[in-house]
This record gives C-alpha cells, structure tokens and sequence, in this order.
C-alpha cells in the first residue's frame, strides 16, 4: 500500500509541475497557437492557387438492353465494369480526341492527373470530376469527356452501356474547393502549439537551476532548513 500511495503522490505531483508549467506560460501559449493560426489561414489565401473543379454523374449498365430493373448480380457486374470505363475514359482513347478538339496544350497524363473518377455509394453511378484553377475550364473540359466516353466504352469493351444522368457543372456554388482555409489554420494552429509546447518543456529541462521548494526536495532528497525570500530592490531603497 506504501509503494502505491507514493506512486500516486509522485504521479499527483508530476502533474502539478506540468500544470504549473503551462499555467506559467500560458500566454505565450496562446499567443503562438494564435498567430500560426492566423498565418496559415492568410498564407492559404494569398500564397496557395486556388482550385475549382467541375464534375458530371454517368451510369454504368451492364447489358445494352434497357430493363426498368435489375438483379443484385448485373448491379455487381456494372460496379465491376465502373473500374473498367474509369480506366478507358482517363487514357489516350478518350482524352485523346478531348485535347485534340479542345486543342488544349496538354498531354494525356497532365489531363488524366486532373480527372478523378469515382464510383457513387459503391452503386453503378460514375461521378467524373475535374480540379483545375479555372472553373470555365473544367467544367468545359468534363463536358467534352462525356460526351467522347460513353461510344468509346460501348466500342471497345462490347457490353453495357454508359448514359449521363447530370451534365457537367461547376462544383460548390462556384467557389474553391481547395484550399480549405479553416482546415488550414486549424493545422497551422496545431502545429504552433506543438512547437510552443516543445519550446516549454526543452527550456525546462535545460534549466538545472532549483526555482522551487519541492525541486530541491526531489532532487538533492534533503529537507529545506530555511529559505531566503526575494526583496525587491526599489522597495529595499525605501528602508
């Protein structure tokens, strides 16, 4: 019971030296945290090009015949076939003629790098997106790409068929999805505590000077007989 009451005291008292440490600096504390706050948040708005993207929803059938249903099996054939036009509409046989009619000054893999393509809730629905600085620009873009895939897939690959449900459109009300500015300063926020913190505790832990009672106590493990108080110097000139 001994050896626990005094790891408990040694804990209880570790914790008050760290939070004495932090009370003691909680200013500069904020303080940093504030301003790399602050600075990530305006560094984002300023320094880091802003992106747009544009984007337009496919769907994925698995027979070219239409049926007003399907089974749980042909759903799972045209998820499995989504993967499959991703791959055809992001290669030279689509983006291809899409650079050339556009006459974009652009290769194939700069473009691609551009289009994401993404099955929608694991279904048989296609979101096809474009990012780029220019909002015009990508939504031109993903309207040419639809409009080249879907007799591209339908000839090569020989099965299914690709319908557009949703034209291209910009994204976000036409506002920048990246960056995002408070995921940003809470970032920077973070990172200025921790280095704040480090600063704290390295600075104590070089310090081999005894500030308090307890660190003589713990340290030197020998009673304190007396202590010397600080005597401000202008109050002493009163005397």
């Amino acid at each position: 019971m001994d050896e626990k009451n005094e790891k408990n005291v040694e804990r209880e008292f570790d914790l008050r030296v760290i939070f004495g440490i932090l009370k003691k600096n909680l200013v500069w504390i904020i303080l940093v945290t504030f301003i790399f706050g602050i600075g990530s948040y305006f560094y984002s708005m300023f320094f880091i090009q802003k992106q747009y993207s544009a984007s337009a929803v496919l769907i994925v059938n698995n027979k070219s015949t239409e049926k007003s249903t399907y089974n749980a099996t042909e759903i799972n054939a045209a998820q499995d076939l989504a993967e499959v036009y991703a791959i055809i509409i992001k290669s030279e046989l689509v983006l291809g003629p899409v650079i050339e009619d556009l006459q974009l000054n652009m290769t194939t893999a700069q473009l691609s790098r551009c289009i994401n393509i993404s099955a929608v809730n694991k279904t048989q629905v296609m979101k096809i997106t474009m990012t780029y600085p220019d909002a015009a620009f990508a939504q031109k873009v993903v309207a040419k790409v639809i409009e080249e895939a879907p007799s591209v897939i339908v000839d090569k690959v020989e099965a299914g068929s690709v319908k557009v449900i949703s034209g291209s459109a910009i994204d976000n009300n036409g506002n920048p999805v990246s960056p995002n500015l408070k995921k940003n300063a809470m970032i920077g926020a973070l990172i200025g505590l921790g280095f704040v913190l480090i600063v704290i505790f390295l600075k104590r832990l070089v310090n081999n000077k005894f500030l308090t009672e307890d660190d003589v106590i713990n340290t030197l493990n020998v009673p304190v007989i007396g202590i010397i108080p600080e005597v401000d110097r202008k109050e002493f000139r009163k005397i």
